[in-house]
């Protein structure tokens, strides 16, 4: 805990600051911070007056001071990990899991009926939870007869401490319709000065695969690490963004030695090389490219048909800052084999504006916190908004969001986020008015529909959450299905309007009038 009367320190200004960085990095591979002093900084400024020291040397000082120096490591590393997670992100993956990746591996071990999976830089468990899920549901009632392993890896402690208790905030479930949130959660009850929403609970057929350890995926490009057995499926999303090249090369050479011959790898949006091509097998599928090990990758049916009856269906919900076309953005997960250093991360994010990315096959641009023009975000512009929410800086970045507001009120963007950030901080009056505010800037906007109907589900109003819903199915099928709604997180036309109508339906008999 900081001491009173202790100013905050110009850390930029300060000498100590330099080789602390450097120091820094080197140890936890971040080359992601050598040009985000400002971000690094602010991370750093919540260290140092969490352990109560005065400056860079005095804190430098305490990384050096044996066993507690190490714990303050672990805080470090957590801290300054931008972590980012929330259930089926990145729609685009996971209807290549559900379609043509985990059929087919399902096939290819029907014989032994064992199946491994790791989720690598799982942060708070949204991603290993949303594949045993996912894996259940294709495997329907043969489930007892397989043995299924889901590993979730990540080097913060506080964030799989909140993996393992399985207990989320209703924005780690947003791209999920109601329906499904009662089928794979119960609800929580608010508890004052600890939960003041309430939450969900994974219910317990959905964890039972599942287990957590901490690990540091840069041991994977130490020489002579120890293999262990390989998995089928290896998920390593908005990890290698941290690291410089020859690093990021070597992890994804140690990825692919863990897996079997015919297994899988899926990498971040922004994160696939050309440099993996001498090891690697890149497989084109809609919207996103997997990986197999060379040479020894059969040829598999992609697109292939709809999943089993009981699979659930394709759903929205991309990676956190989607752009325009063509541009990389980053994934699920966290560096250095890490998620969030923050276990209440998953209930404070921004999701992505924009159409979905396609998956490039070449070097792309790394997208994520502060990636944008700094003049820009120190403005308070939306990628300053959405850097500062990826860091579980809600706060903060509600305050960046009225610094932009009173610059350009009449911005519907800025309108839309601004519902967003406000019904997370539970202030739905304001979310509410704010969305509105959206849709009279732009009547067709269908994500302002779509959130403003689920937004008055929650406040029980079902009757003008009807006419919402309806407008978002109306706005949605005027597009075509295809299409790729703008602040959608990357979700298509089609994918909105059956989850509007599904949301829709469940209100049963409330009355409907678009408006």
């Amino acid at each position: 805990m900081a001491r009173p009367g202790i100013p905050r320190p110009d850390l930029g200004a300060d000498p100590a600051y330099a080789p602390l960085k450097a120091r820094i990095i080197a140890r936890t591979g971040h080359h992601y911070y050598i040009d985000k002093d400002e971000l690094l900084i602010e991370r750093l400024h919540r260290r140092i007056r969490a352990a109560a020291v005065a400056d860079c040397a005095a804190y430098a000082t305490l990384l050096s001071s044996g066993a507690e120096g190490e714990a303050e490591w672990a805080r470090l590393e957590a801290e300054i990990t931008v972590g980012e997670t929330f259930f089926f992100r990145y729609a685009e993956q996971f209807k290549a899991l559900r379609e043509a990746i985990l059929p087919a591996l399902i096939a290819a071990r029907a014989a032994e009926r064992v199946l491994r999976i790791w989720s690598a830089g799982c942060s708070t468990g949204a991603e290993p939870y949303s594949l045993a899920i996912l894996v259940r549901e294709l495997l329907g009632d043969a489930l007892p007869d397989w043995r299924v392993t889901i590993l979730g890896t990540d080097i913060s402690v506080e964030a799989l401490a909140t993996a393992r208790a399985a207990e989320y905030g209703r924005w780690a479930l947003r791209t999920m319709p109601p329906e499904e949130r009662l089928r794979y959660f119960t609800r929580l009850p608010a508890t004052p000065g600890i939960r003041r929403e309430g939450g969900y609970a994974l219910r317990p057929e959905f964890r039972g695969p599942v287990r957590f350890e901490r690990g540091n995926l840069l041991t994977l490009a130490e020489p002579g690490t120890p293999q262990g057995e390989p998995f089928d499926l290896i998920l390593c999303r908005n990890v290698l963004i941290y690291f410089d090249a020859r690093t990021v090369a070597a992890v994804v050479r140690g990825l692919g030695r863990r897996l079997r011959p015919d297994g899988w790898l899926l990498l971040g949006h922004a994160e696939p090389s050309p440099a993996f091509a001498s090891f690697l097998d890149a497989v084109s599928m809609p919207g996103t490219v997997a990986y197999r090990p060379r040479s020894e990758a059969p040829p598999v049916a992609l697109g292939a048909g709809p999943a089993p009856d009981s699979a659930r269906p394709a759903r929205p919900g991309k990676e956190p800052r989607a752009q325009e076309p063509g541009r990389g953005a980053a994934e699920s997960g966290a560096g250095a084999g890490a998620g969030a250093g923050r276990p209440d991360a998953a209930a404070d994010r921004v999701p992505s504006r924009g159409a979905a990315s396609a998956a490039a096959t070449g070097p792309a641009e790394p997208e994520g916190p502060d990636a944008a023009d700094p003049a820009a975000d120190e403005a308070g512009g939306l990628d300053r908004i959405r850097a500062l929410a990826d860091s579980g800086e809600t706060g903060a970045a509600w305050r960046a969001l009225r610094v932009a507001l009173d610059r350009d009120p009449t911005d519907t963007a800025l309108r839309f986020y601004e519902g967003l950030l406000a019904r997370t901080l539970g202030r739905d009056a304001e979310a509410e008015r704010a969305l509105r505010a959206a849709l009279y800037l732009d009547r067709g906007f269908v994500m302002a529909h779509y959130h403003l109907g689920l937004l008055l589900i929650a406040l029980q109003r079902p009757h003008e959450a009807v006419r919402a819903l309806d407008n978002a199915v109306a706005f949605s099928q005027a597009l075509g299905p295809d299409t790729a709604l703008p602040e959608g997180d990357g979700a298509s036309a089609g994918e909105i309007a059956a989850s509007a109508a599904a949301a829709r339906a469940a209100l049963g008999g409330a009355g409907s009038r678009r408006s």
